[in-house]
């Protein structure tokens, strides 16, 4: 992360130097009277409002050295490089603020350069200059922006830059008590877009502080962090599951393996959800590398020590942690090493199947990292987990793709696994008795990447897909990808949606929906495109 530049003569450093180091002393001493439980981003009591008003000040200070950097920086011109990624934020009661610093935070962590300002001090020149920028956004009142981002509503909002190099995400804070939920957000989201800007995912509304809905924003972040494996601020409560079930659904594919899972919980009745949903995977290390790890350390794996859950073998404890670097932990006892642990950041998976199902089904490829080693949690549920094995797993509402009416008209479209989230719907269209279904899908190669098959062309033959239009990405003579069918469609689907079709896309962030999005504007049309979004009739579940 870029700061200011300092004086010749270095007294800025140590200026700043001494700043910092009182201020986090000023702020530990206040965060230790402040917080008599664990630490989570809440409103202080009454009695101490005077004390987080100096903790939050001292904070602010910390940051304003360490984070902000001069405006020059923001449009590269120091050194004519890429510009800083932009973290804007609109706050009334400060939220919104410590959500902002923790994200630029996390990115800095990750090596990209971070300018962290206020909503009021970004303009379009600012705007036009930056490549990608997260917007984290309260609504108060009525309905109303923070106070201090009026600036920014009658500047820029005001005006109509171009934004067309600009990529997005966007963190909406609300109270679903009032009418007007994450209004502020969501007019700057509709405002971006037609400016031009591309949102990276679609914008992320939390209700009070919901921390499911922080943790997928986290989730995001670590995805443009280029790290992944961010740890969760709030990590979720999971649920024992097991694996009933693991089937390979695309042998000789020229992608990675995608594999069919099915789970049950390991106690009681399959809960409820609601297809959209996502389930929130607690993953674990492979066995050998906890155990190259222990031998490193001359450890015993069945030693028991404390953790989050109470007592637990350290090599239990060691399967859900951030393994260590084991340079300077030897000869460290095991209950010291548990102390040091920090959970592994969970992974979310589109939920593809429905209750009535009576199991939850999974569609997970096995990714590989940089070092050719499995990805964190396609690894551990593709690979490493057997079955009948403990899955940490815990179900995450997602309303922004649950379904619509089962009397409306609905066009499914995505690609890859992105059927997961796609399939539920279609198992919900079937119990509801709703037969106005089109499926548009796109993969590889039809002879071995067309997931459930026999399923889709059963749906098919029975009525209950009045529509499946296929493209295949490798197939010689065809090749297209699910846009082009789309686009090749476009009066069937100017039909459909003036019959009050909705569009349910589920896939790929970085290629299909973008596509998909392109196509419904040169079909639809830009405005009826965006009132469809905005009405609740084009919802994305995109990663």
């Amino acid at each position: 992360m870029s700061a200011p530049s300092p004086p010749a003569d270095g007294r800025w450093n140590l200026l700043g130097n001494a700043l910092v180091l009182l201020v986090l002393a000023a702020s530990a001493g206040g965060l230790l009277a402040l917080h008599t439980d664990a630490w989570w981003l809440a409103t202080p009591r009454p009695s101490h409002w005077w004390l987080a008003g100096a903790v939050a000040l001292a904070y602010a200070a910390a940051c304003a050295a360490l984070l902000w950097p001069r405006r020059a920086a923001a449009a590269g011109a120091a050194d004519g490089g890429e510009p800083p990624l932009l973290v804007a934020w609109a706050s009334q009661t400060g939220f919104a603020t410590a959500l902002a610093e923790r994200s630029a935070a996390a990115l800095h962590e990750g090596g990209r350069q971070v300018l962290l300002l206020p909503l009021d001090q970004v303009d379009g020149t600012l705007l036009a200059a930056t490549r990608r920028a997260l917007f984290i956004a309260s609504t108060t009142g009525e309905g109303d922006p923070p106070d201090h981002a009026l600036r920014f509503l009658r500047g820029p909002m005001a005006g109509a830059p171009a934004l067309a190099e600009l990529e997005y995400a966007l963190l909406a804070l609300g109270d679903r008590e009032y009418v007007d939920f994450c209004a502020f957000g969501r007019q700057l989201d509709e405002w971006l877009r037609h400016r031009g800007a591309r949102p990276l995912f679609d914008r992320v509304e939390v209700d009070n502080a919901d921390e499911a809905a922080l943790r997928h924003w986290q989730y995001e972040l670590g995805r443009i962090a280029g790290t992944g494996q961010l740890p969760d601020w709030a990590p979720p409560a999971y649920e024992p599951w097991r694996l009933v079930e693991r089937e390979l659904l695309n042998p000789g594919s020229q992608g990675g393996p995608v594999y069919d899972l099915r789970l049950l919980p390991a106690t009681g009745p399959l809960p409820a959800w609601q297809p959209g949903d996502i389930a929130e995977i607690g993953p674990r290390n492979p066995p050998t590398r906890v155990g190259a790890l222990l031998r490193q350390l001359e450890l015993d794996g069945e030693t028991v020590v404390a953790g989050e859950r109470g007592e637990e073998s350290l090599a239990a404890l060691l399967a859900r942690s951030q393994l260590p670097d084991a340079a300077g932990l030897h000869g460290l006892p095991a209950a010291a090493l548990a102390a040091r642990l920090r959970p592994l950041p969970h992974r979310e998976y589109s939920i593809a199947s429905i209750p009535e199902d009576g199991q939850l089904h999974l569609l997970v490829r096995e990714m590989t990292e940089a070092d050719g080693q499995p990805g964190l949690g396609s690894g551990w549920l593709c690979r490493h987990a057997r079955r009948g094995d403990a899955i940490d797993l815990r179900l995450r509402a997602n309303p922004g793709f649950h379904p619509p009416p089962p009397g409306k008209p609905l066009i499914l479209v995505g690609n890859g696994t992105g059927l997961a989230g796609l399939r539920a719907h279609l198992h919900a269209r079937v119990a509801a008795g709703a037969r106005r279904n089109w499926l548009l899908f796109g993969e590889r190669n039809a002879d071995r990447d067309f997931f459930h098959r026999e399923e889709l062309r059963e749906l098919q033959a029975q009525g209950w897909l009045q529509r499946l239009d296929l493209a295949f990405s490798r197939d010689d003579g065809d090749r297209a990808y699910v846009q082009d069918r789309l686009l090749a469609a476009g009066d069937a689907v100017r039909q459909w949606i003036a019959e009050g079709a909705c569009v349910l896309v589920c896939g790929n962030a970085s290629g299909m929906a973008p596509g998909v999005d392109t196509a419904l504007a040169s079909i639809l049309g830009d405005e009826l495109r965006d009132r469809l979004r905005i009405e609740g009739r084009y919802r994305r579940d995109v990663y």
